[in-house]
């Protein structure tokens, strides 16, 4: 199985860090499509404030990845939602933390307002292996 970042050289540069415009999956058997992870800490409790419901969240995704056998590496898509655009940092910083130098197509999404009003981010994404 591979994943293949794709960025034809007529897309546009976008300048964003782990980012690619899209990722060729080939060969994978298993998916795991993950419903939104927030800044929920493994004693139900809320992360208190924006740098660590971020680290929250990505710890959320390496724990769920491992249950299904998975790694950072096996991500092919992130769509993140967030409630201010000067989150921007703490989220890009722990998605580094995870993924490292690896792009992954993400979506970014400033909304108004998640489902508990002490959330500030939300990450879905999608992995395959």
């Amino acid at each position: 199985m591979s994943h293949t970042p794709l960025d034809p050289p007529a897309t546009p540069i976008m300048g964003t860090p782990n980012y690619t415009h899209a990722m060729l999956t080939q060969g994978a058997t298993r998916w795991l499509h993950i419903a939104g992870q927030v800044g929920v800490l493994p004693d139900g409790g809320t992360a208190n404030g924006i740098d660590a419901q971020c680290d929250a969240v990505f710890a959320n995704i390496s724990e769920l990845l491992k249950g299904a056998d998975m790694t950072a590496d096996d991500i092919c898509h992130l769509r993140i939602y967030m409630l201010d655009r000067a989150h921007i940092p703490s989220l890009r910083r722990a998605r580094t933390a995870l993924l490292g130098e690896r792009v992954v197509p993400s979506t970014l999404v400033l909304v108004s307002g998640l489902v508990d009003p002490d959330w500030l981010v939300e990450v879905e994404f999608v992995a395959a292996a």
